[in-house]
């Protein structure tokens, strides 16, 4: 099986997949509901949950419940600094899910109560439950590089939630100089992509070479090696030449401090300064997770990975880039296949139902030029309690492939992302 074919078959198998987990079937609510189910997060990993569940049990009453009133993706979103894309083009509302009969709320949950079985709201409300999905995403750890505080990443923006963060650093990437340097500070793993800082670097250093060509990005890292870094640093190379550079932490790329008053960066062996600062913060489970008692002291979510449920709190289900899924990436294919199977096992259990044996799927595409797209897949199963990859179902671009191999793959990206939006929000 080719590559190519590897990511077609990929593509078909995670739909079959959640569509023969969950017995999808057609039917009619009851007037009592089976179970209140209450998912709380709107991306990559709620919507998708609320989805199958209704799906699968019309007789589940499902609440999905947001805070913002529509959904801006991070995926893609280094395009937006490339000039490729717009932020309207990242922007979906919940419309579809309504008319499927979920309940859409928007209120921001500020209170867990895992005895008792509610959650509580900015807006005062309360919502019962008998089984609860979180899908909180990520939140940063401030107190990793010193002087970088929520208050100076407004003036160093991070962009690492899409939105107006990200129009602030395409600003200021439109304001600087030809011939400045632009920095990036790659956190060390595990941390949400995509965005991906690899593909940051790539998406600035197109537009530099139409508009800054005597510009330079410099990546500095907090870790020895990333994914697809081979594929990434070859298509640099043809590309930009030597416009972008990569520092390893062993080379003194770990960051250790910021000045916000010069912008000036303290590393372990030297002082950076660029005239645009994107200082991406070391990760964590988002706020919500760790407020609950969801997290242990990793910062993460651990839960069991078969169903997603909380080992802490076990009616409580934790998906998507805050909870611990062996060797599953944080990404938001991820986050997807994690729903449909947390899905799954909920319905099993209002059902008295054994509990399906769980499959799981993953696509990271990342653009390195408009007609250059590279990606890594992988098919993972559960051995002995933990999510592990299957030896030789998945796959990394070609190292040697030629110019229409790489603009298939960029096609493949953008397809990727219609087809999981669809699956997310139709």
């Amino acid at each position: 099986m080719t590559d190519l074919q590897r990511r077609a078959f990929l593509k078909s198998s995670a739909v079959a997949l959640g569509a023969a987990m969950l017995g999808v079937s057609p039917g009619v609510s009851a007037a009592a509901p089976k179970a209140r189910v209450l998912v709380v997060g709107g991306g990559f990993g709620g919507t998708i949950a609320a989805k199958y569940l209704t799906m699968a049990d019309p007789a589940i009453r499902v609440t999905l419940i947001e805070k913002d009133p529509v959904f801006l993706s991070c995926a893609m979103s280094n395009e937006v600094l490339s000039g490729e894309r717009d932020l309207k083009d990242l922007t979906f509302g919940y419309r579809g899910l309504a008319r499927r009969g979920i309940a859409v709320v928007q209120d921001e949950i500020l209170e867990i109560d895992p005895v008792a079985h509610f959650i509580r709201g900015a807006s005062g409300g309360r919502y019962n439950y008998d089984k609860l999905i979180l899908s909180p995403g990520v939140s940063f750890r401030w107190d990793r590089i010193e002087g970088l505080t929520q208050e100076v990443a407004e003036r160093f923006p991070h962009a690492w939630k899409a939105g107006p963060q990200t129009l602030k650093l395409r600003q200021q990437l439109e304001a600087m100089e030809d011939g400045g340097v632009f920095i990036i500070t790659a956190p060390p793993n595990p941390f949400r992509c995509p965005p991906g800082p690899y593909e940051r670097a790539a998406q600035v250093a197109h537009y530099f070479t139409k508009h800054k060509p005597k510009s330079k990005i410099l990546i500095l890292d907090a870790k020895d090696a990333f994914s697809k870094q081979g594929l990434f640093q070859a298509g640099w190379k043809q590309h930009y030449g030597d416009m972008i550079e990569w520092v390893s932490g062993a080379s003194g790329g770990i960051v250790e401090g910021i000045d916000p008053k010069t912008g000036t960066l303290i590393g372990q062996v030297e002082e950076f300064q660029g005239q645009v600062i994107n200082p991406i913060p070391h990760q964590k489970a988002g706020t919500l997770a760790e407020s609950a008692g969801l997290t242990d002291a990793s910062g993460w979510c651990p839960v069991d990975q078969r169903t997603f449920a909380s080992t802490l709190h076990p009616d409580i289900h934790v998906i998507g880039d805050a909870c611990i899924a062996g060797t599953m990436p944080k990404s938001g294919y991820a986050a997807n296949s994690q729903a449909k199977v947390c899905a799954a096992a909920i319905v099993a259990a209002v059902s008295g139902a054994p509990t399906p044996e769980p499959s799981y799927v993953n696509t990271c595409y990342s653009l390195i030029a408009p007609e250059h797209g590279i990606s890594v897949a992988g098919v993972y199963a559960l051995a002995d309690g933990r999510i592990v990859e299957v030896e030789g179902a998945g796959g990394i671009s070609p190292s040697d492939a030629d110019d229409r191999i790489r603009a298939v793959e960029a096609r493949f990206a953008h397809d990727w992302f219609r087809n999981i939006t669809a699956d997310m929000f139709t």
